[in-house]
C-alpha cells in the first residue's frame, strides 16, 4: 500500500505549467513539522515536493500561495534521470490525489485573487422586494 496524508504550509507560491498535451501540472513544496523533538529539543521540519494534475492543479495555483495551509492525500513516487554531468539523480515526490485548502477566510485579507476581488466589486445590490422568497 502506498498512501500518504500530510498537513503543512507552502514554502513558496505554487508553479503551474502545461504539458505539451495541454494537461495542467502544479508543483509546490509543503513544509510539514515532525511530531517529536530532536535531541536538542527542537521540532524538525520536512520539506516535501508535491505534484498536482489537471483541474485540481489549476485550483491549487489559483487559491494557494506561500504560507497557505493545506492537506494532501496522495502517493509517494520516485523517479531518476541522468544529469548533464553524467551522474544519476533521484527525485522523490508526492503525487496528490486530493488537496484540501485549510486556511480560513478570515486568516488573511489576501485570500482572494485579483479576479475574485474584481468580481465582488462589480456586484450590484438586489432590492429585497424583487426576491422570490
Amino acid at each position: 500500500m502506498n498512501k500518504v496524508i500530510l498537513v503543512g504550509n507552502l514554502t513558496k507560491d505554487p508553479e503551474l505549467i502545461t504539458t505539451t498535451n495541454g494537461i495542467a501540472v502544479c508543483r509546490f513544496t509543503l513544509a510539514v513539522g515532525r511530531r517529536y523533538t530532536n535531541a536538542s529539543g527542537e521540532r524538525e521540519t520536512d520539506f516535501l515536493n508535491i505534484v498536482v494534475w489537471r483541474a485540481q492543479a489549476e485550483n491549487c495555483n489559483k487559491y494557494l500561495k506561500k504560507g497557505s495551509k493545506c492537506g494532501v492525500v496522495g502517493t509517494i513516487q520516485t523517479r531518476s534521470y541522468d544529469a548533464q554531468d553524467g551522474t544519476k539523480k533521484y527525485i522523490t515526490e508526492i503525487t496528490a490525489d486530493e488537496v484540501e485548502f485549510l486556511n480560513t477566510k478570515n486568516s488573511s485579507s489576501d485570500t482572494f485573487t485579483k479576479e475574485d476581488k474584481t468580481e465582488v466589486a462589480n456586484l450590484q445590490p438586489i432590492d429585497d422586494d424583487s426576491l422570490p422568497f
